[in-house]
């Protein structure tokens, strides 16, 4: 495990560029696709399950379930269990998890603002290499 003390605060400090460094994990967490998409609709307040793959569209109950135990073992989401018959499961947003609704929502509204000149970079990318390809 890399970190180092802050020198200034005598705190450790970590560095998600180093490959052992337990930062390096969060940013895998945050950038993570379906993460991102949970902590979205939970920004809107505390969901179910089933709320949740419905607003995750294309999301696996495999993979929701794996989301949702990674997203409140790193503390950024609760996991509430209602004493109800049929029982009942809410999560919700920790402090942690709401602090990442900033940065979160800049990379939402940067795909939306750019998703058209990313397709034409990629349409005028393929058609090049198309090209090259065919090209003796």
């Amino acid at each position: 495990m890399i970190h180092r003390e802050d020198v200034v605060t005598g705190t450790p400090a970590f560095d998600p560029y180093a490959a052992d460094c337990p930062s390096r994990r969060l940013v895998d967490r945050i950038g993570d696709r379906w993460a991102v998409l949970v902590i979205g609709v939970l920004s809107e307040g505390p969901a179910r399950n089933g709320e949740l793959a419905a607003r995750v569209g294309g999301i696996s109950p495999k993979m929701l379930s794996q989301t949702l135990r990674g997203l409140e073992r790193d503390g950024l989401i609760t996991r509430e269990a209602h004493g109800t018959v049929p029982p009942r499961v809410e999560y919700a947003l920790t402090a942690s998890g709401a602090s990442l609704q900033p940065v979160l929502m800049g990379v939402e509204r940067w795909a939306r603002d750019h998703a058209g000149a990313v397709l034409r970079a990629q349409a005028a990318y393929d058609g090049r290499v198309a090209g090259d390809a065919a090209a003796p």
